[in-house]
């Protein structure tokens, strides 16, 4: 199973909340395949250099430096931590503590080092699903497939899972016709694999708490129902692979996994470009920076899409919203799209990280309010 660390709700208000003199964030590609690990540990080391060397351009006491240094080069010599790896590390890093996650979405490398920590990569991560579980289920047998972005997708092995319906009710064919209460015909069929689809959730639970991939059910009628009414994952997907899945590879699932996802992807992108194009009539969205700014500061934000890959530098007052932009990054900025998207998320509203070219207008960000500002 991929190692993810994907952050919860109260993480990402706690990082945006972080306020400091020497906030340093890193991230960086990685690789689940720990025999090529190396590259990002060496790649991590550089980027702490380049960390460090903004950190005393800036004017940072040597005493705040050196814990931050301490704790990266320690993350950078534990050998068990970089044994298990996913697509891409953040490293959120202060002279009092360190937080790092490992993520399934594969991000581009970057340091910055502010006040505040640069917080798109993690909002990527929980806004777009490219990382997903597939649960093949039949009466005749059950698996659990791990579907990556850009990795052949893996059969886990699930502790406890009921190997058929049969054996897992206890009978030779959960098609007997024989009566017994309510076990028979038809009517017995569905409590028998009720009573193995019950057994199949119990087996996910220790498997799947605190994820928050999806899970995409493989099934057919009356299985695909049965599975519903039982199943205790918060994150089941709403469309299905409404087919039998006894003859699908692992990769034959997976990609049925990825186009459920991309559909899912495009309808909330396509459901949030009609809704910003209603707003914009109302004179309730924009695509201006500096409006936008303005707007998440005081909580007038619903809806905010973000251009992942791009860092504007400048700085956003407190209490008016007012952007400074800068030229270029240097001491005492930070990205300011990032920092809009912090004040959306604190005052309870949906950042999404997307690509440039998914946003309305192909801008930096694009942003519904709740009111006219």
């Amino acid at each position: 199973m991929l190692p993810v660390d994907i952050p919860t709700r109260p993480e990402l208000a706690t990082l945006v909340a972080a306020r400091g003199p020497a906030h340093v964030s890193l991230c960086l590609p990685t690789t689940p395949e720990t025999k090529d690990i190396e590259a990002a540990r060496i790649a991590l080391g550089n980027l702490l250099r380049e960390a460090e060397a903004q950190l005393e351009a800036a004017g940072t006491p040597k005493r705040s430096i050196w814990p931050i240094s301490e704790q990266v080069q320690d993350l950078i010599d534990d050998d068990d931590f970089w044994r298990f790896q996913a697509n891409s590390l953040a490293v959120f890093v202060t002279p009092e503590g360190l937080r790092s996650y490992r993520l399934p979405t594969r991000l581009t490398q970057t340091v910055q080092v502010a006040d505040r920590f640069h917080l798109k990569p993690l909002i990527r991560a929980v806004s777009v699903p490219q990382h997903a579980f597939v649960l093949a289920l039949e009466e005749g047998g059950v698996r659990l497939v791990e579907v990556f972005a850009d990795m052949a997708p893996q059969e886990l092995r699930v502790p406890d899972m009921p190997r058929d319906a049969a054996s897992a009710v206890g009978t030779a064919n959960v098609n007997s016709r024989s009566a017994s209460g309510r076990i028979q015909g038809s009517e017995g069929q569905k409590v028998r694999l009720r009573q193995y689809a019950r057994k199949v959730d119990a087996a996910l639970r220790p498997v799947l708490s605190g994820r928050a991939e999806p899970l995409i059910v493989a099934a057919t009628e009356p299985m695909l129902s049965i599975w519903r009414s039982v199943n205790s994952y918060p994150e089941l997907a709403a469309q299905a692979i409404a087919t039998s899945p006894a003859r699908m590879t692992p990769a034959q699932l997976a990609e049925a996994a990825r186009a459920i996802l991309d559909a899912q992807h495009a309808e909330r992108l396509a459901g949030f470009a009609t809704f910003y194009e209603r707003r914009a009539g109302e004179q309730r969205a924009t695509a201006d920076i500096a409006q936008a700014a303005r707007a998440a500061t005081f909580g007038a934000v619903d809806t905010l899409l973000v251009d992942i890959d791009e860092v504007v530098p400048g700085t956003v007052d407190e209490a008016t919203g007012a952007v400074a932009f800068a030229e270029a990054e240097g001491p005492g900025t930070y990205g300011v799209v990032d920092e809009i998207a912090g004040r959306v998320l604190a005052a309870g509203g949906q950042v999404l990280g997307v690509r440039r070219a998914e946003i309305p207008g192909g801008g930096s960000l694009a942003a519904v309010l709740r009111y006219a500002v």
